[in-house]
Parts: structure tokens; sequence; C-alpha cells
């Protein structure tokens, strides 16, 4: 029976960690401050699509890698700007056969390690800018995964599905190994679907040309997937993001199997979603920008594809996680209050 460590016990750790443990795994969260103590003392709890809570009670919780030890399978589902920050006590999760599953949005680190291409090993700086990442994690411990789910942490311990239970799995090179088709089956034994791609960097590119667009917009809009998308003008500008985007990919040699269209009907589908760009902008979270955004910029340079409607959004987002870390500031809309006295404040958490 494989041992899990999950590095993050956010909403996709904690969904993952908790129908893992529930399933009979062996299962240890690596959490810190008020969601450490919680799971601590009362397990995790998933509040599913259907309503049914699936509680995972007396699972182990570390504060730190260390503490932790070593496991068979990592589970790294803190954000990709997080990364850089766990990267040098991962070893300390590992032994010599530890599976890594990385489970960022965007494109990772790793992208050309593995690749087999002319640009086999390129280093992505806009995922490890400083190349320590790569320096830490051996690439033949990695297998990538997309994350499809969308879930939040509702409060410490607790987490709330909206909808999916979907994570692609591939490894770099294309193979099908032994140990993926094992993660696969657990991740299947604990209610989830799990299928495994040979063209994982091909699923990356279709999560990402809603990734690159939507989030962005809807951090600067304040606007949900299906507003975002029944707005004819942010609509055009979507499409002629996800365009550019796609003209990247092909570059690369991507090919994409689902239309801009069919792309942008199932985000719209989602309904009156705030994407996670969205959400970390209102709790004055540092924002996922470099991975799903500035990548592709970088990408699009690399390979001398133009990209200005993307390159203006990334400006402009860029900016804006900027001044909300300048004043230490969150932006939420709240109702206007009708009738009274206009006047000037320089709280931005006001606004």
């Amino acid at each position: 029976m494989p041992s899990f460590a999950v590095v993050g016990a956010g909403a996709i750790g904690g969904y993952l960690g908790t129908l893992l443990a529930a399933g009979g795994e062996p299962v240890t969260f690596i959490a810190r401050g008020a969601n450490l103590a919680a799971i601590r003392d009362r397990g995790m709890t998933v509040t599913l699509e259907d309503g049914r809570e699936v509680v995972a009670r007396h699972v182990r919780a570390c504060a730190s890698l260390a503490e932790a030890g070593a496991h068979d399978v990592v589970l790294l589902t803190v954000k990709a700007h997080q990364v850089a920050d766990v990267a040098p006590e991962l070893p300390r999760l590992f032994h010599q056969d530890t599976a890594l599953v990385t489970m960022q949005n965007g494109i990772p680190w790793w992208y050309f390690q593995r690749h087999g291409g002319p640009l086999d090993g390129m280093p992505v700086h806009a995922a490890d800018p400083d190349g320590s990442i790569t320096r830490t994690v051996e690439p033949t411990r990695i297998i990538g995964s997309i994350v499809y789910p969308a879930a939040t942490l509702v409060a410490p311990g607790v987490v709330r599905v909206v909808e999916g239970r979907r994570f692609t799995l591939g490894e770099l090179d294309g193979s099908i190994s032994p140990r993926i088709q094992m993660i696969a089956q657990n991740l299947t034994k604990a209610g989830f679907k799990a299928p495994i791609t040979k063209d994982i960097r091909g699923e990356i590119w279709l999560k990402l040309l809603g990734n690159l667009s939507l989030n962005p917009l809807s951090a600067l809009t304040h606007a949900t997937l299906v507003d975002l998308l029944q707005f004819p003008l942010t609509r055009d500008l979507c499409a002629a993001m996800m365009r550019e985007g796609e003209a990247v990919a092909a570059k690369l040699g991507i090919t994409l199997p689902v239309s801009i269209e069919r792309r942008m009907a199932g985000a719209e589908r989602v309904g009156a979603h705030k994407t996670s760009m969205l959400q970390d902008v209102e709790q004055g979270k540092h924002p996922e920008i470099e991975a799903l955004v500035g990548a592709v910029v970088e990408l699009g340079r690399a390979t001398d594809v133009p990209t200005p409607r993307i390159e203006a959004v990334y400006a402009c987002v860029s900016l804006l996680a900027k001044t909300l870390a300048d004043q230490d500031a969150k932006v939420v809309l709240e109702p206007a209050a009708r009738g009274s006295t206009p006047h000037a404040t320089n709280d931005a958490r006001a606004t």
C-alpha cells in the first residue's frame, strides 16, 4: 500500500488527501497555521458536489516536510509561484523511488525536461526564475498532472467541491510506467477519474487556453466565468487570447483536439464560478500570474509567435498584483452606499 504526502493542504490537496485517506490509503498532510491545527484536531472534511460529506479523521498532519519524512508518492498541490519556496525541502520526502506528482496550473518548470524535441532541456524562467526548482528535483521523479476540479477551502480543514473529479496523469516522456498505473489505480479507487495520457503537454495546453485568458480577465473585471463569456466584448477578447495561445502551442508541436468555441462553452457551463485568480485578489493573496500568463508570453517570444493581447492583459494584471502587494491590500466589490456623500479613501480593502 503506497503512502501519500500532500504538500499544500488547501482546496485541491485537501480534496485529494481526504478521499485517499477515506479509501484506506496512508496520507500525510503538510500544512500550517489554522489549517494544520484544524486537521490535527478534527481531520479534514470535504463536501462533495452532491452535498455528501467525506471526513478523514486521524490522518497525519505535519508542519514541515522534514517532520513528514519519506513517502512513496508526493502530491505537490501548492500553487506554481509557491513551488520555489518548498523546493529546497522536497528531498526530505523522497526515498529512492518516490514519485512527485505536480499539480500546478499553467506551464510547469519541467515543460522541456525529458521533452525529446529541439528545445529539450530549455528552462521556463516564468515558472523557475532562478533555476532552483530544476536543480533540486530530478526530472525522472516527476509525473505531470492536469487538475480539472474546482474546489474551495471554505474554512480551516474544510473543503467544498464546486465540480469535477478528473486528474489526468502523464509521464514526461510519454511512457505508461508501472508507477503511473499504480497512482491512477489508487486515485480511481478513492473515487476520482485518473486517465493516463501519453501527451501530458498537450493536456497542459488544453486547460491553459482557459487559464491564460479567463483567470486574469476575471481578476481585472471581478466577473465570474459565465459573466465573462456572456458579455460580448470580453468573450471576444478571451477568444483572441486563446487563439494567440493556440498559435504558440502549434509552434511547439501541439495540436489541440478541442476548438476554442467548445473550450469557452465548457467554461461557461461551470456558471457563476470565481476563478482562482479572482479569489486570490479578493483575499489579498498573490495571484498565480507567471505560470498562467507570463510563461505564454515567454514561450511566444522564444518561438517568434506574437501575443499582443496576452501581453497587454499580462501587463495589467501584473500591475494589479504589484499594487495589492505594495499596499498589503485586497479588492472586493461591495454594494454602493446610495445617497451617501462621496469621499476618497486610501484603503484598498474598502474598494
